[in-house]
């Protein structure tokens, strides 16, 4: 069994990125003994904090990364820090999600490839990523992706098809849109048949006139698409004891990966109207 802990954060405005950060290292060490932690998306800079983007971003050396790195050293485990606005050496800001392993090196980043831009700046501000990988973790070959990845199954049929075992998906997903959260982190272990492990946000963010409610209900799904831990709306750790080996059962019990074809595979199949409306083309009707 590897102990994963899921830990829902806030990032209220009236607290400082240093302040946070300090915060969540306590908070993480305080509750040691998980092989892998996952935090939520832009936890330390907030998500909704579009004008301060550029304040705020940093590089994979700045402050976000480097707690990460010395914690998982400290508590001998992988850290999976969420997401950074991070500035790459080109100059141009991304939504990096970044994986510690347990002796504190960077074992995967991942740009943020579907940036959102409904009532989000994020697509004017951040430019998306152009790579996938899929690493080892304690639960197997693991993937990275970000939030409003969870729509798009043909960036999770191609994980699934590069060997991911585990998807990681931080997030800030907000409150009003929560039943697509839950139906979409189970739509994707079940039809991969891996683990999510999807940690959201929670409170509010954004404007004070006209604040956001993130979701929370950050959740554990295993690759039958059952929901092993859930969250509730406010802050929380979420610590379960999960099975690596789960996914070949499931796999070997219900073979539906062996009969899909591949994306080139479906964009090849010829179009065909049916019977009756082909005959009626034919003769001219």
């Amino acid at each position: 069994m590897r102990r994963v802990a899921l830990v829902q954060l806030a990032s209220p405005a009236d607290e400082t990125r240093e302040q946070r950060i300090e915060r969540v290292e306590a908070l993480l060490r305080a509750n040691a003994g998980a092989e892998l932690y996952v935090l939520p998306e832009l936890w330390s800079a907030g998500y909704f904090s579009f004008d301060r983007y550029a304040e705020l971003a940093e590089t994979l050396d700045g402050p976000t990364v480097s707690m990460g790195r010395r914690l998982a050293r400290e508590l001998g485990a992988a850290i999976h820090l969420g997401s950074i606005v991070e500035r790459g050496a080109e100059g141009a800001l991304h939504n990096t999600a970044v994986l510690v392993d347990a002796d504190g090196r960077i074992a995967q980043t991942y740009r943020k490839i579907h940036v959102f831009g409904y009532q989000s700046l994020e697509s004017q501000l951040l430019t998306p990523g152009d790579s996938l990988s899929v690493v080892p973790g304690p639960l197997g070959p693991t993937a990275g992706t970000t939030c409003y990845d969870l729509r798009f199954p043909g960036l999770w049929q191609e994980l699934s098809d590069r060997g991911a075992e585990a998807v990681v998906v931080p997030a800030a997903w907000p409150a009003a849109r929560r039943e697509h959260w839950r139906l979409l982190t189970q739509a994707r272990a079940v039809e991969h048949q891996l683990w999510v492990l999807a940690c959201n946000a929670c409170g509010e963010q954004g404007e004070p006139s006209a604040p956001v409610r993130l979701g929370g209900t950050s959740r554990i799904v295993d690759p039958a698409g059952r929901v092993v831990a859930e969250c509730g709306e406010d802050e929380q750790v979420l610590m379960a004891d999960l099975d690596p080996g789960s996914v070949a059962r499931v796999r070997a019990e219900f073979p539906v990966l062996a009969d899909r074809l591949g994306a080139a595979d479906y964009a090849a199949l010829g179009s065909d109207p049916g019977a009756e409306a082909g005959a009626a083309r034919a003769h001219g009707r």
